[in-house]
């Protein structure tokens, strides 16, 4: 990393956090003509690249491959999984975070955005020092110091027993029996990859559905998909106390129906939520309280203290990566005194879940239209009618759309199936577009291609669909 600081006082942007928000941020800045630092007291590319996304994604990776071996049978060919050793897919999850960590260095520094070691703290409005005693100045502030796991009383992390994502990805042995409590995105990963690997998986959710943010029909088809995996699902459960014994966890579990029961396992993973990282930064040196932990902003992610601006996992906006980085480019065109949106309109917001079958959404869903009284229309496609969902032998799932029955347009779409993640930006797209279904259908698109589940989609709205 940069250490050396040439002419402190000059900067137009000091960020602190080299997240996807912070290393976006201070490459937007540059991009515009600003001078701008990145302060970050750990490795570049924050959570996401080194203790996130990434990892998490290179695990599910390995877990598909090692899947694939029931496939090969079908051919006559019989994989032997003697050999298998855990600790090498760990050491490619730490390949892929390491290249991505160095590959945000580089851009930093192609961009010639100093990368600055160090833990910031902000002592003014303009002002942040660094744990060498350093002091930064510079016009703006741009807080991005992320999230951390959030625990829950009882349940505190100890890492050997109770897991949070952190320690989960650092495991290089496999536990034999796993308890995970919480089944939103993070919880339904870890359940996909460690019952690909052969751990025996109890997922816990305290709602009544696994991914509760989630279309309930299409969180419905990836619970049937992890029930015939053998994965345990618990809804409507709470985690009520934890016993710990050498390399064993006694977990009791509270089902709001029919009471109590305990539950063993060798660990216990706990994936409820992050922790804004807000506490030690010197908010209080400029008189700006937080709302839960959460940094209070206004348009184009300012605060209350002109000048300091927060974006990603600090603000109260949903803890994505993409989210994080889309908000450091709009804090950044507005220093540079351009005028970008103030800020991000949720219901256009890619929701992505990376298990198999996967989850693409955005937008409304029916509990939401229902509840917000929008009149809407349902139009659903099966991805047994698509000719390469089949040619796959990947014909679970189905994409939904809502049209507002007043205005013709696209309210939110829901994708369960293969490739779904991709897949839901053609129809995000057309929504950020404006673009009535008709017209998204009028496109041709290539044959034989998942894509054209989008188009039966769209012919569905007017009962138009060709193959079903």
């Amino acid at each position: 990393m940069d250490t050396k600081m040439s002419e402190p006082d000059n900067y137009d942007v000091i960020i602190i956090g080299a997240g996807p928000g912070g290393y976006v941020a201070g490459i937007r800045a540059s991009q515009l003509g600003l001078r701008a630092c990145v302060i970050e007291k750990d490795k570049p590319g924050g959570v996401c690249v080194n203790v996130g996304c990434i990892p998490t994604k290179s695990l599910i990776h390995q877990a598909e491959v090692f899947l694939s071996r029931s496939e090969m049978k079908t051919m006559g060919v019989h994989v032997d999984i003697e050999g298998f050793e855990y600790s090498r897919i760990f050491e490619k999850s730490r390949k892929a975070a390491e290249t991505l960590s160095k590959g945000v260095q580089y851009l930093l520094k192609k961009n010639n955005v100093p990368l600055i070691q160090g833990t910031g703290e902000i002592i003014s409005p303009h002002e942040v020092s660094v744990g060498d005693g350093s002091v930064i100045k510079g016009k703006n502030i741009v807080i991005a110091t992320g999230s951390c796991p959030r625990e829950i009383p009882g349940f505190e992390f100890d890492e050997k027993c109770v897991l949070s994502s952190t320690g989960a990805l650092f495991l290089r042995e496999l536990p034999r029996k796993l308890i995970i409590l919480g089944a939103g995105a993070v919880g339904c990963e870890f359940a996909y990859i460690m019952n690909a690997f052969g751990v025996e998986v109890c997922l816990v959710e305290m709602m009544s559905h696994i991914l509760p943010s989630e279309d309930a029909e299409t969180a419905a088809v990836l619970e049937k998909s992890f029930r015939n995996k053998g994965i345990s699902i618990l809804t409507n459960t709470r985690a009520v106390s934890l016993k710990k014994a050498p390399l064993k966890v006694t977990v009791t579990l509270e089902d709001m129906n029919s009471g109590r029961r305990v539950v063993k396992a060798d660990k216990v993973l706990v994936v409820v939520g992050r922790t804004p990282n807000t506490g030690d930064i010197g908010l209080e040196h400029i008189g700006l309280e937080t709302e839960r932990g959460f940094i209070p902003t206004g348009d184009y992610y300012e605060t209350r203290v002109k000048g300091v601006f927060a974006i990603g996992d600090v603000v109260l906006t949903p803890h994505l990566a993409h989210v994080a980085s889309r908000e450091g480019e709009i804090a950044l065109e507005y220093i540079a005194g351009l005028k970008p949106e103030p800020g991000i309109d949720p219901d256009v917001i890619p929701m992505a879940v990376y298990t198999e079958p996967q989850i693409g959404s955005f937008g409304m869903n029916e509990t939401k239209a229902l509840k917000n009284g929008i009149p809407f229309k349902k139009a659903v496609f099966p991805y047994r009618g698509n000719g390469k969902a089949v040619a796959l032998e990947s014909v679970e799932g189905f994409i939904k759309v809502l049209i507002n029955c007043e205005t013709g347009t696209i309210e939110g779409a829901h994708i369960v199936g293969q490739n779904a993640t991709e897949l839901i930006h053609e129809i995000l797209l057309a929504r950020t577009a404006v673009l009535k279904p008709g017209t998204v259908a009028s496109v041709i698109h290539a044959h034989p291609t998942l894509s054209e589940l989008v188009r039966e989609g769209m012919l569905a709205v007017e009962n138009r669909a060709i193959h079903v």
